[in-house]
């Protein structure tokens, strides 16, 4: 038996708690805490609980950096689930590596990675993009405007969405980038542009308060959201509700999951999440797949019955899993997961009206390999 696990499995947590990405990383430790009590008062795995370590890098990708090393050389941790922007995850890879640990990271990204110490369970570009930018041609216009943060992930969903734009015959009619923590100053220029060239809609990729902020200056300019909506992949329930619901409506989300889906173990998520978070808190595309992937992992070491993260991170691949947003299923391929895509479009009480779903489980492809950007997705799908 490993010193691990004689009292419990000892497992790291690394999310921020504070910085500019607090609101949507607490999201993601508090689908981790969730998923690991639940267990836990179910036995926990082989009848020993999972005992969480947790971390608060602050937004910060010296403190990923450092903390990553400091639970992997000198806490003797073996499986991290944490990491949120594309950042934090190419800096802590290195020593995920070099200590041969395992990752599990929750969030939707940008794709084109494959590590052996890494499992995703968020979405990749081809189960987001592919039906957005079909959304956005169909329903408002071919003239689409682009706004993000300056860092890898918004500039590699940018590249991808123009590429999917151009070829269903759309247009962009801007590109601006603004650095992370941007705020009214800085992102008055891009909202003037906006009201000046009039696009159909605006994708945004800006995150944490950028993106708190953007939105908010939006409404506050008065620009018609039925006409010209925001859509991104991350402006989710719980930052919308730190923003003002009211100044969110009609902006427009494509992500794997949403509060207001109506199934069974959906409605079972979202009362024991706030029962535990209060009455208030709303689960989301960033609390649901870090949920997700704690009971993954739980699986694979109840097979393996040791904390091995070569067997862990192997066993781990072809586990089905019926989680709050439907079936997911870990591609032995890519490490990768399969997910149904869908479409919301924020409404008055801060949730999302689902206006399109997948017809079933979409293969991901983060090299965007056999995805093919001139095929019609929404009407393939549906």
């Amino acid at each position: 038996m490993s010193p691990s696990s004689r009292d419990g499995w000892r497992v790291g947590v690394l999310f921020s708690r504070s910085g500019t990405t607090a609101v949507t990383e607490t999201e993601h430790y508090n689908g981790t805490l969730l998923a690991i009590e639940e267990i836990n008062a179910a036995g926990g795995v082989l009848g020993r609980p999972i005992i969480a370590v947790s971390r608060d890098p602050g937004s910060d990708n010296d403190s990923y950096r450092a903390l990553a090393r400091r639970m992997l050389s000198e806490d003797e941790i073996d499986i991290i689930f944490g990491c949120s922007m594309s950042g934090s995850r190419k800096t802590v890879l290195p020593i995920i590596e070099r200590h041969n640990g395992l990752l599990f990271y929750p969030s939707m990204y940008e794709g084109f990675e494959y590590c052996e110490n890494l499992v995703y369970t968020g979405a990749t570009l081809n189960q987001t993009c592919l039906p957005l930018a079909d959304y956005l041609l169909q329903t408002y216009g071919p003239r689409i405007a682009f706004v993000g943060s300056d860092y890898i992930y918004p500039r590699e969903s940018n590249r991808v969405m123009r590429d999917l734009i151009e070829a269903k015959g759309g247009e962009i009619v801007a590109e601006d980038y603004l650095p992370l923590g941007a705020g009214a100053s800085e992102e008055m220029s891009v909202i003037r542009e906006i009201e000046r060239i009039r696009p159909d809609a605006v994708f945004s990729t800006l995150v944490g308060t950028s993106a708190q902020a953007f939105y908010t200056l939006y409404h506050a300019a008065g620009i018609d959201r039925a006409a010209c909506p925001i859509a991104s992949l991350t402006m989710a329930e719980g930052e919308i509700a730190r923003i003002g619901p009211e100044k969110c409506t009609g902006h427009i989300l494509a992500a794997s999951y949403f509060q207001t889906l109506e199934s069974a173990v959906n409605r079972a998520f979202v009362a024991s999440y706030k029962a535990r978070y209060g009455a208030e808190a709303t689960t989301s595309v960033w609390s649901e797949p870090a949920y997700n992937q704690v009971h993954l992992f739980a699986r694979a070491l109840e097979r393996v019955g040791v904390l091995d993260t070569r067997r862990i991170g192997q066993e781990v691949l072809g586990e089905e899993f019926e989680a709050p947003g439907g079936l997911i299923h870990v591609d032995a391929d890519t490490r990768h997961s399969w997910l149904t895509p869908r479409i919301g479009v924020a409404r008055a009480d801060g949730l999302f009206d689902i206006v399109w779903e997948g017809a079933g489980l979409v293969r991901p492809d983060p090299y965007l390999a056999t995805t093919r950007f001139e095929e019609p997705s929404l009407r393939e799908w549906a």
